[in-house]
């Protein structure tokens, strides 16, 4: 689909891809920190900024994608060649990021807000979730503006103790894995529905 308004920021949105295939090609330390910059600016509940990201690469990458692909087969059919093809797509990225939530929204909230326990600690959970979310868009556009590929896998979270475990990071909550790298093909997106068909005006 071609972008209706000429403007750089909506020509990004408009190009972004889930990119699952890289080259062979290494990503400058230079341009990942202005994803992360980028990632960092977002948005967030109290300003908190309760995220962490972890950058892996070299051996450490090259392990998380076998132990993804080792767990792929624990699980049924479908959701087992899902982390199968996950497996590959972060052996085949030379850069990975690591996205968590630290929890420390959920502790400021807690003793911020005078609400019983269990209420406070959903409500900023999903509030770190979200500022975690905005975030991690950021850092998917801030990629594509720079020519580079990018994809957020979602189904690691059928697996997200190991991966949490495995980056040593047992204390926080799971939020992102996202292979970073030159795409080795750009195969088009997916065809999205037209703005009328989830539009709902009110008066």
């Amino acid at each position: 689909m071609s972008t209706p308004i000429s403007n750089p920021t909506l020509e990004t949105i408009y190009q972004r891809r889930s990119i699952r295939q890289f080259l062979d090609q290494p990503v400058d330390d230079h341009l990942i920190k202005q994803i992360l910059d980028a990632a960092n600016q977002a948005p967030s509940a109290h300003n908190q900024q309760s995220w962490q990201f972890i950058v892996i690469k070299g051996e450490k990458k090259q392990q998380l994608g076998q132990l993804v692909s080792k767990r792929a087969s624990d699980f049924p059919k479908a959701s087992a060649a899902i982390l199968r093809m996950a497996g590959r797509t972060l052996a085949s990225a030379p850069v990975v990021i690591g996205v968590k939530n630290t929890g420390s929204l959920i502790a400021h909230g807690s003793s911020l807000f005078q609400i019983d326990k269990e209420r406070s600690f959903d409500f900023f959970r999903t509030m770190e979730i979200q500022s975690s979310a905005a975030a991690v868009e950021n850092l998917l556009l801030a990629a594509t503006s720079l020519g580079l590929g990018s994809v957020w896998l979602g189904i690691l979270y059928l697996i997200k103790d190991d991966v949490l475990e495995f980056l040593g990071e047992e204390q926080g909550e799971f939020m992102a894995v996202i292979p970073i790298g030159y795409p080795r093909k750009d195969a088009g997106g997916p065809k999205k529905v037209p703005l009328e068909y989830v539009l709902k005006e009110m008066q």
